[in-house]
């Protein structure tokens, strides 16, 4: 018995098998209306081309949505890689524990009412608990959506339909996302469909009883298809580990974290039964581990195309180019308070501006005029970005012409190539924007705010990785590139 529990133990080690099992048991996956477990079972033998072995457990032992049924998780053939729990809270802790005689090393917990619901919910949590230990079981949840992966298109959220999972998996990404809240993970996967970014991997981790936001950074970081990790939580219940663990990664981490009031952090603790941490020590966790911190929901979504579709900003002087005067002082003020900076253009560059074409201001901001061609766009972009008084861009043409859409797609490739971001805004209604980024797949931001505040965060994850360089590396001449940058205040 001794050396069954040994197994049990190495087989659960990992979190590889969340996002990547063999085969997969809908513990409460049955046909009677509206079951959400039914859900799980259809996604996965219906619309998505996971190739594992699907089970439902019921008890009628009844097959659902042509995944096979059985009574008992015990009567299942061969091995069982991870369950699905689905039912009422109260027979959850004996679900569990025939999952540890079964062998299983790997329980998302998708049932509510645990320790967010009161003594007899942590009473249960707890019995839980101590089934996991001794079994060597690694529990996702409770009170959570468990993960999705758009690579193998292995997805166990409750409740997905046909459009929506061709919507989020068409198209894998490269940004992975570790969220408490089921209904926060909804709104960004329905938020990037519009997007020039993809989900690559969404995880729903809950309660947290056992698997946190520490080893999902760790599982990420190791991820290559990974390339930003975003972040919702409500509190940190091991602040050391979650620092060692995010203080380790050269990847952009953005975190958006609810209860920076106190009515905002009861709302959390009835949530996911979290006392929110103080705020102030949060900030500087952060600070300490190199973690952007976002300031809403939205940012969440929206900044990560700055690290996947651009160089990272290498400096905070900043060239901003418009067709309308009014966005050059929108913009200058806006970089200023986000501690960037307009560049100055020196003579002989602002004299290689007047020969492109019809400009009508040549000192940064640079007002275009209307009357441009493709030519006088590519001249302009080498010119700023080959210039070493210029360390970003920041775009605001009218997309008054399909032109400009082409010239645009121009500048990125010329990004790469001078290793320079560009942050792009058009000046139209929203609708029209997301319509032209759908579109043409160039990775425009939706308001002057929030291009601004992209060249902001990308500036400060490269200082970050500059500091965790002078931390992996001796320093040279007693000061660090990182110390050398600290005057600047982005950071």
């Amino acid at each position: 018995m001794a050396v069954e529990v040994i197994t049990i133990k190495d087989k659960g080690d990992s979190v590889d098998t969340f996002f990547d099992p063999e085969s997969v048991a809908i513990i409460g996956a049955s046909n009677s209306p509206f079951n959400l477990g039914a859900t799980i079972c259809r996604t996965l033998h219906e619309f998505s081309s996971f190739d594992g072995r699907v089970y439902a457990v019921n008890r009628k032992g009844e097959a659902v949505h042509g995944c096979e049924g059985f009574v008992s998780v015990t009567d299942i053939p061969g091995d069982v890689d991870l369950a699905v729990i689905i039912t009422p809270a109260d027979v959850v802790p004996f679900f569990v524990k025939q999952c540890g005689e079964k062998g299983i090393g790997h329980i998302v917990i998708e049932s509510a009412g645990f320790s967010e619901g009161g003594e007899s919910g942590r009473t249960m949590q707890k019995e839980i608990d101590e089934t996991a230990r001794e079994q060597g079981i690694r529990i996702m949840g409770p009170n959570c959506l468990g993960v999705l992966n758009a690579r193998n298109q292995f997805c166990c959220f409750y409740g997905i339909f046909e459009d929506s999972f061709e919507a989020f998996m068409s198209e894998p990404g490269t940004v992975s996302y570790i969220i408490q809240s089921g209904g926060v993970v909804a709104v960004i996967l329905e938020s990037l469909v519009k997007d020039v970014v993809k989900v690559n991997k969404a995880i729903s981790i809950g309660n947290k009883s056992d698997v946190d936001e520490a080893d999902m950074i760790e599982y990420l970081d190791r991820d290559d298809t990974t390339e930003v990790i975003g972040m919702y939580l409500e509190n940190i219940q091991q602040g050391r580990k979650f620092l060692d663990a995010a203080r380790g990664v050269r990847k952009p981490i953005l975190a958006f974290k609810v209860g920076r009031t106190d009515e905002g952090a009861l709302a959390a603790q009835s949530h996911t039964a979290g006392m929110a941490n103080n705020d102030a020590i949060f900030e500087g966790v952060c600070r300490q581990a190199g973690i952007i911190r976002v300031n809403s929901i939205s940012e969440l979504h929206s900044l990560p195309k700055i690290f996947t579709s651009m160089p990272p900003l290498r400096g905070p002087r900043i060239a901003v180019f418009t067709n309308s005067g009014a966005f050059g002082g929108i913009t200058a003020d806006l970089l200023v308070d986000a501690g960037l900076e307009m560049a100055r253009l020196s003579p002989e560059t602002q004299e290689k501006l007047s020969r492109t074409g019809q400009i009508f201001n040549v000192s940064n901001p640079i007002d275009l005029g209307p009357a441009l061609s493709m030519q006088t766009f590519m001249d302009i972009f080498d010119i700023l970005l080959s210039s070493d008084e210029v360390d970003g861009l920041l775009p605001i043409p009218s997309l008054w012409h399909p032109m400009i859409i082409d010239a645009i797609g121009e500048l990125v490739k010329k990004c790469h190539h001078y290793r320079k971001p560009a942050a792009i805004y058009t000046p139209n209604a929203v609708y029209r924007t997301v319509s032209y980024r759908n579109e043409y797949q160039v990775p425009l931001f939706e308001s002057p705010e929030e291009a601004v505040r992209a060249l902001q965060v990308s500036y400060q994850h490269y200082l970050y990785s500059l500091r965790k360089d002078a931390e992996s590396y001796p320093v040279c001449n007693g000061e660090s590139a990182w110390n050398g940058k600290l005057h600047q205040g982005v950071a």
